[in-house]
C-alpha cells in the first residue's frame, strides 16, 4: 500500500466503502452511499477523481466501467488521520487527550477493565 494521503471527512465515507469491499464502479460506490448522504451522483464521482488525484484509489478499466479499489491502508490512514488530530488539538500530548476522553464520557465496568489492561500490557 501507498504512503497516507490526507483525506477529507467526505473522501472518508468514500474510502469507507472501498475498505468495506473492493473494487467496486463509481454507481456502486453512489448507491452505497446515497441513503446516507443524499448526495448527487457528480459529487461522489467528484470525490473519487480527489482520490485518485491523491493516489489514495486507483482503478481498472473494465470495457467502460472503472473499478475502483484503495491504495492505502485502512489502519494507516487511522493511524495517521490520529496522530494529525493529537497534533493539531493537543500540541501532540498523548495524556491530555486520554483524559478529557475519559472524564468526559461513561465508561463501562468492561471498557475500564479493558484500559487497565492495555495500561498493564504498556508497563510490562
Amino acid at each position: 500500500m501507498a504512503r497516507t494521503p490526507k483525506i477529507s471527512q467526505s473522501e472518508w465515507l468514500v474510502m469507507k466503502v472501498l475498505w468495506e469491499r473492493s473494487p467496486r464502479t463509481a454507481n456502486e460506490i453512489v448507491d452505497e452511499l446515497s441513503p446516507e448522504t443524499r448526495w448527487a451522483p457528480k459529487t461522489v464521482k467528484t470525490l473519487i477523481a480527489r482520490l485518485v488525484g491523491k493516489k489514495a484509489v486507483s482503478y481498472k478499466k473494465n470495457g467502460r466501467e472503472y473499478h475502483y479499489f484503495p491504495t492505502v491502508d485502512e489502519a494507516a490512514c487511522v493511524r495517521a488521520e490520529s496522530k494529525s488530530f493529537l497534533k493539531r488539538v493537543y500540541g501532540g500530548a498523548l495524556m491530555p487527550m486520554i483524559a478529557h476522553m475519559i472524564e468526559e464520557d461513561a465508561l463501562s465496568g468492561e471498557e475500564i477493565a479493558q484500559l487497565k489492561r492495555i495500561l498493564d500490557r504498556k508497563r510490562s
